[in-house]
């Protein structure tokens, strides 16, 4: 079924200046715009042009002028008896290629910083314990349980009362989101990603043959599409966005009404940057066991430490427990027991944290003001990383001409489905001060073209 979106829905999408001089060209303009940004999403039909100049105020002469100049350009598809579709240019999609650890470039695509303080005496703590497991088996399918109990009495402290037996410890985020999408979706099913998203939950949708479907800013109204969404309602990434209360409730309630599973990525919830009063966690709203959580220890402690977790119903976890076995048996005792000693110091480590981020994010945003002020960003509150619309069409210049520099950049084209986002780019602040600004001269001292050309087809980052 063809997504569609309503005239009014549009224009309030679009807002072109009533002064635009041609106002047919600016109207194209933002159209295209909030298609390479992703906002809108590819493949959605567009308002019949008599509907969108009633919306607009304007003559039909004109947007028929305007979606003209987009087919011409490839933003927009036409078909006899199927309306207007939007598109991208053929090309904007690039397989992805590894990436030579070691390589000495400065990786400001990776938005992951040291072990937090914490973590070595928690090391320690499991160290002095950890004799006491090897008589058992090793293998814990559920996760141990004093972890289980920790992560399901931090979701109780933060207002979703939780048993642990509704958590599932895996090796990772990742492999979390790797075991709900073999559950939950076959091939050829859609799955709803915002655009931009995170990278690898766009490559685990394919992983498993089933479709990614950019919802975009139409994520509520696009949900009669699929049966199962993707979203990262706390520190969106790339973006770094909080959604606010009352946009989670109405999300859940959307999902209600349109029996969607929302699989809810809260890697990035703990790190706030500024000083922001934490919205509950989405499942605040779920009364029909529809939203599942995913969690994970990389960013507050340590990537290093390969453990995380999902929250749903005790079923689900059984089920998925079973399932895993096709893929691992169980996450790394000695992991566990670390991240186990780290629970208590959640507070502690939060404020850390934020001291680290907080200055290295204004020694980002500063060094961009001063070296690449066309660049534009919204001001991220928490996260790692500011999601940076770029003066030029396309990153892919830049990206070339960075790692010619020594520095190595994530483009929006990883984050966007079908392409989207190419004029973007996401820059981790989770380095020190004086690496970003090193970074941040090297970006702005570039010009694409000069020296060899190099290949920025690399792996999605953190």
């Amino acid at each position: 079924m063809t997504r569609t979106i309503a005239p009014e829905q549009l224009a309030r999408l679009l807002a072109v200046p009533a002064g635009a001089r041609p106002y047919y060209r600016a109207l194209a303009e933002a159209l295209r715009g909030r298609v390479h940004d992703g906002a809108i999403p590819v493949g959605v039909r567009l308002p019949a042009e008599r509907h969108l100049a009633a919306a607009l105020g304007v003559s039909r002469t004109t947007v028929t002028a305007a979606y003209d100049l987009l087919k011409d350009h490839g933003y927009v598809t036409a078909r006899q008896g199927s309306g207007s579709t939007t598109a991208l240019p053929v090309g904007g999609d690039t397989p992805w290629t590894i990436p030579v650890p070691g390589d000495g470039m400065i990786p400001l695509h990776v938005a992951s910083m040291p072990a937090a303080s914490q973590v070595a005496p928690a090391v320690a703590a499991a160290a002095a314990g950890y004799h006491r497991h090897l008589l058992g088996i090793g293998y814990d399918p559920v996760g141990l349980p004093v972890l289980r109990e920790a992560v399901a009495r931090r979701y109780t402290e933060r207002g979703v009362a939780t048993r642990p037996e509704q958590i599932l410890i895996t090796p990772g985020a990742q492999q979390a989101m790797h075991l709900l999408f073999a559950l939950l979706v076959g091939p050829g099913d859609p799955v709803l990603l915002e655009s931009p998203t995170y990278a690898h939950a766009i490559q685990s949708v394919r992983l498993h043959g089933a479709r990614a479907v950019a919802a975009g800013e139409l994520m509520e109204s696009s949900l009669r599409q699929a049966k199962v969404a993707y979203v990262l309602p706390d520190f969106h990434n790339p973006t770094g966005a909080l959604m606010d209360a009352d946009h989670r409730a109405a999300l859940v309630a959307a999902a209600r009404r349109h029996d969607v599973t929302l699989i809810c990525d809260e890697t990035w919830g703990e790190v706030a940057v500024d000083d922001v009063v934490m919205p509950p966690p989405l499942a605040r709203w779920d009364v029909d066991n529809r939203v599942i959580t995913i969690g994970s220890a990389s960013k507050l402690w340590w990537g290093g430490l390969r453990v995380g977790w999902l929250r749903g119903t005790a079923e689900l976890v059984e089920r998925l427990s079973v399932l895993r076995s096709g893929v691992d048996l169980a996450t790394a005792v000695f992991d566990q027991l670390v991240v186990a000693e780290l629970f208590p110091h959640v507070e502690e480590s939060r404020a850390e944290r934020r001291a680290w981020l907080s200055t290295s994010r204004e020694a980002l945003t500063a060094a961009l003001a001063e070296h690449l002020p066309g660049w534009t960003f919204p001001h991220p509150v928490g996260g790692g990383s500011v999601w940076a619309k770029l003066d030029v069409p396309s990153a892919a210049p830049v990206v070339r001409a960075a790692a010619e520099r020594g520095v190595r950049l994530a483009p929006g084209r990883w984050f966007g489905v079908d392409g989207a986002c190419e004029g973007y780019l996401r820059l981790s602040y989770c380095h020190p001060p004086h690496v970003l600004a090193d970074a941040i001269g090297r970006i702005a001292a570039a010009r694409p073209g000069r020296g060899p050309v190099t290949d920025d087809r690399l792996t999605p980052s953190l």
